[in-house]
């Protein structure tokens, strides 16, 4: 399935004009293929680094993905350029959040050329994964950082909103 990630209306970006995401079932899991279009000189990534769990990758830009669970919970899976990510459960909300080993370590990959940069996550999930919500955060060399998501809600970016769970995973083969 390819999506167009949407830029939210009130932090634009000067340097990025597209997130396109390619997402494909993987046996239990999942692999987004991320990629951005653009003047990529201007974009802050964070060097490479040893492909392990991190906690604030939110400081420069990052890929996520977000797993809505049939108990009303969900799981927050953080990607970095750096191959650090994290695993965050939520039993609501931005409610009961903690590190989560449940769906196991994702698998980060990077490249890049002239005008564009790709980053494929390969992830596991639930049986019970409801709902999948896609985002990105770009950050510009100026400390600029410009909100992409499947769906915004009204007011601020909210990546953790059920407006952004916009995919139903049963609709994807």
């Amino acid at each position: 399935m390819h999506v167009s990630l949407k830029q939210h209306p009130d932090c634009r970006s000067r340097a990025i004009h597209a997130v396109e995401v390619d997402l494909t079932r993987d046996g239990e899991g999942f692999i987004a293929r991320y990629r951005l279009s653009g003047a990529l000189g201007e974009v802050k990534r964070a060097p490479p680094a040893a492909p392990e769990r991190a906690d604030e990758l939110w400081r420069t830009t990052w890929f996520e993905a977000f797993l809505a669970a049939a108990d009303g919970g969900y799981y927050e899976l953080n990607f970095s350029p750096s191959t650090e990510w994290a695993v965050y459960r939520f039993d609501g909300y931005r409610a009961g959040m903690r590190p989560s080993d449940d769906l196991g370590a994702p698998r980060i990959e990077a490249q890049a050329d002239e005008g564009w940069y790709e980053l494929v996550a390969s992830f596991g999930a639930r049986p019970d994964a409801t709902r999948l919500a896609l985002s990105a955060v770009i950050e510009e060399k100026d400390g600029a950082k410009s909100y992409w998501a499947l769906a915004h809600p009204a007011g601020g970016p909210d990546f953790h909103h059920a407006a952004g769970f916009a995919l139903d995973l049963s609709e994807l083969t």
